[in-house]
This record gives C-alpha cells, structure tokens and sequence, in this order.
C-alpha cells in the first residue's frame, strides 16, 4: 500500500497538494508497517515497507519544491 502511494505521490506532484498528502499517507503506512512484529521477522516486507517510506518521501519533497514556486505567484 506504501509503495503504490508514493508512486502517486511522485506522479501527482504538479496537482497542488495532492501529491504531498498522498506522499505523507505513504510515509504512515510505511511507518505503520515496518512497526508490525509480524512484519518486523519479513525481511522482504520490512524492504517493501522502507521502500514505500523512501517514496513517500520523495513524493513530498518534489511536492513542496513544486508547490513552492506556485505561492510565490500568489
């Protein structure tokens, strides 16, 4: 679920906010699931998870420097 937020995020960058909140629930459901014991012992989930945490992450910070230049208009 993290992972395909965060592809969103990075793909919805330029709709004004929208990537930034998809970005930050791909962060929490990141951190959601990396924080599972059950999780924690899957090597392969606990990658997945972190990978969705990175394109979460991602997706935010090409948000804010899109969203950036588009206050400054206002």
């Amino acid at each position: 679920m993290s992972i395909a937020l965060g592809a969103l995020s990075v793909a919805t960058f330029w709709v004004v906010a929208l990537g930034f909140i998809l970005g930050l629930a791909a962060v929490v459901c990141g951190a959601i699931a990396t924080s599972r014991s059950a999780d924690a012992d899957d090597e392969a989930a606990s990658l997945r998870a972190l990978l969705g945490v990175v394109a979460g992450a991602a997706g935010i910070t090409v948000s804010a420097i899109a969203l950036f230049p588009m206050l400054a208009q206002l």
